[in-house]
C-alpha cells in the first residue's frame, strides 16, 4: 500500500486530514439542527432554527419600517419599551428575578405577583392529579395561599388535564427556559388578586371538565366544563401578563369579566387564532364600567380575525401594538366602552372590505344614545395599506373623559417596530444578561380557534440532530480507513 512508504510529512498531513473531517461533520450537526424539523412523540413538530428567523423576518419585512430589529448590546439596551428596559439591562437578573414585579406599566402597574414570597421551583411536568396536586408541579405552587414567585428547572411542557385555579399573589416566570402549556386545558383567574404570568407559550388549549378541581389548599369544588381560552380572568383585579406568546385556542386568548379591572397585558406574541381578548362578556353587565385595561407593546400576528381587543363598558387603553393582521376588525365593542388607541401601527389586510380598524357591535343591549356618542379616539397612530380608524364621542383628545383610558405616556408610532421586537417569550437561557432578541416562534398548520391542532411554537436552537444511518456509515468508515492508514505508516 502506498502509506506504508509514506513519510512523516504525509503522516502529518493525514493527520491534519482527520482533524479537519471531525471539524466538518461537527459543524454539519449543527448546521442540521439549524435546519431540521424535529417531530415529538405527540406529533407535534418544532420547527428548526433556520425556518423560524427565516419566517419571522418575512412576517416583519410585510410592514414598511419594521426592519429594525433590535440587537441589544450590555452598554446600550435602553430601548423605550418601559418594562424591558426596566430589568433587562441587569445583568444578575436571574438572581433578583423578583425586581420584575417593578417594571409593570399601565392599569396593572401594580400588580406585585409573588413579590414578597418565596421562590418555588418547578420540577415535574406532569398534572396526573387535579384535586391533590404533587408537591414540584405547577399546580401545587399556584393553589397555595402564601405568595410564591414561581421558576421552572428546565424547558418544560405542560398538558393541563383541567383548568389551572390560580390563587392570590402569584408569579409565573419562564424567563430562561422554554416553558409551554399546550394541549389540554388553561389558567384561571378567578375572585383573587396580584397576579404576574410572563414569559410562557400557551397554545392548542381544549375544552376540558366537568370535574373536581382544587383551588386552594383547604378547597377543591365542581368546575363546569372550561370553555377552551388560554387565560381566563374572572372578577380579578391587579393582573399582569406579559411577553407570553398565545396561538390556537378554542375560545378566547385572553378574557376579563365579571367586574375584572387593573390589568395589563404587554409585550405579547399573539398569532393563528379568531377570537384574540374580550373584555366585558354581556351587554347587561353594567359592573364592567370599572374596567380598566392596557394593552401595549404587542405583535398582532398573521392568522388573527378579530377582538384586539373587544371591549364592554369599561376604559381601554391600546398604545404602541403592531397589528401586522386581521380579517374581520381589530378594535371593537360596544355598550359605550371609552377606548383610546395611541401610537399603535395598523397594517390593514388586502380585503378591500376590512381596511376598518374599528368595529361597534350591536349585540342587544343599551346603546347609549348610538355609536357616535361613544368616546373612541385615535392619537398618533399610523395606518398602512388603507387601514382607518372611525371616530367618535368627544373631538377632544386631551379631554377629561379620556383620563380614565390613559394609562401610560405612548410612544410615537414609528417606534413601534422597536417597541415589539421582542415581543413573545425572551429565547434566551439563564446566566447573566439576555442579550439576544425575543426569536418570536413561528407556527405550523391550524386556524384561528382549531384548539386541538394547530401551531406549535418553535424554540431558536442548534441543537444536533440524528443522521440518517448511511451517512453515519459513510462518515466513520471514511475515518476508520484514514486510520488504518496512518496506522500503517
Amino acid at each position: 500500500m502506498w502509506g506504508l512508504y509514506a513519510t512523516s510529512s504525509t503522516k502529518e498531513v493525514l493527520l491534519s486530514l482527520l482533524v479537519a473531517l471531525l471539524i466538518a461533520h461537527r459543524m454539519q450537526c449543527a448546521i442540521a439542527g439549524l435546519w431540521a424539523d424535529e417531530v415529538y412523540p405527540d406529533g407535534m413538530i418544532e420547527i428548526g432554527a433556520h425556518k423560524q428567523v427565516e419566517s419571522h423576518f418575512d412576517e416583519r419585512d410585510t410592514v414598511p419600517g419594521s426592519g429594525a430589529r433590535r440587537e441589544l448590546a450590555a452598554s446600550d439596551c435602553q430601548t423605550g419599551n418601559a418594562i424591558d428596559d426596566c430589568w433587562r439591562c441587569d445583568n444578575s437578573w436571574e438572581s433578583n428575578r423578583q425586581a420584575l414585579a417593578d417594571c409593570a406599566i399601565g392599569f396593572g402597574k401594580n400588580a406585585v405577583g409573588g413579590k414578597h414570597g418565596s421562590l418555588y421551583v418547578v420540577t415535574d411536568n406532569s398534572d396526573d392529579d387535579v384535586v391533590n396536586p404533587k408537591y414540584g408541579t405547577l399546580r401545587w405552587a399556584v393553589i397555595q395561599t402564601e405568595p410564591l414567585w414561581i421558576i421552572f428547572q428546565q424547558d418544560t411542557r405542560i398538558k393541563l388535564t383541567q383548568e389551572l385555579i390560580m390563587n392570590s399573589y402569584k408569579t409565573i416566570d419562564g424567563r430562561g427556559h422554554n416553558v409551554q402549556i399546550a394541549g389540554g386545558a388553561g389558567i384561571t383567574i378567578q375572585a383573587i388578586t396580584n397576579i404576574i404570568i410572563h414569559g410562557i407559550r400557551i397554545f392548542n388549549l381544549v375544552p376540558t371538565g366537568p370535574a373536581m378541581v382544587r383551588d386552594s389548599p383547604s378547597h377543591y369544588g365542581h368546575r363546569l366544563r372550561s370553555d377552551g381560552s388560554a387565560i381566563s380572568i374572572f372578577a380579578a383585579t391587579n393582573i399582569w401578563l406579559d411577553h407570553l406568546y398565545l396561538s390556537d385556542c378554542t375560545t378566547n386568548l385572553i378574557s376579563a369579566i365579571e367586574a375584572s379591572t387593573y390589568i395589563t397585558v404587554s409585550n405579547n406574541y399573539f398569532t393563528n387564532h379568531d377570537m384574540v381578548m374580550l373584555f366585558g362578556a354581556h351587554p347587561e353587565d353594567t359592573f364592567d364600567t370599572i374596567m380598566q385595561v392596557t394593552v401595549a407593546y404587542n405583535h398582532f400576528g398573521t392568522g388573527l380575525t378579530q377582538r384586539m381587543p373587544r371591549c364592554r363598558f369599561g376604559y381601554f387603553h391600546v398604545f404602541n401594538n403592531d397589528y401586522v393582521e386581521w380579517k374581520m376588525y381589530a378594535i371593537g365593542g360596544s355598550q359605550n366602552p371609552t377606548i383610546l388607541s395611541e401610537g399603535n401601527r395598523f397594517m390593514a389586510p388586502d380585503d378591500k372590505n376590512s381596511k376598518e380598524v374599528t368595529k361597534r357591535v350591536a349585540d342587544g343591549g343599551n346603546d347609549y344614545g348610538g355609536w357616535e356618542n361613544w368616546n373612541w379616539r385615535s392619537s398618533g397612530d399610523m395606518f398602512l395599506n388603507g387601514a382607518f380608524f372611525t371616530d367618535s364621542g368627544s373631538s377632544n383628545i386631551d379631554s377629561s373623559l379620556y383620563q380614565k383610558a390613559t394609562s401610560f405616556t405612548a410612544k410615537p408610532s414609528s417606534n413601534v417596530g422597536t417597541l415589539t421586537a421582542n415581543a413573545g417569550p425572551f429565547q434566551c437561557g439563564l446566566g447573566g444578561y439576555l442579550s439576544c432578541d425575543a426569536g418570536t416562534p413561528n407556527t405550523y398548520g391550524g386556524s384561528g380557534g382549531s384548539g386541538g391542532s394547530g401551531s406549535t411554537p418553535g424554540w431558536y436552537s442548534s441543537g444536533e440532530q440524528d443522521h440518517e444511518i448511511s451517512q453515519l456509515v459513510m462518515f466513520f468508515s471514511l475515518i476508520l480507513s484514514t486510520l488504518s492508514v496512518i496506522l500503517s505508516m
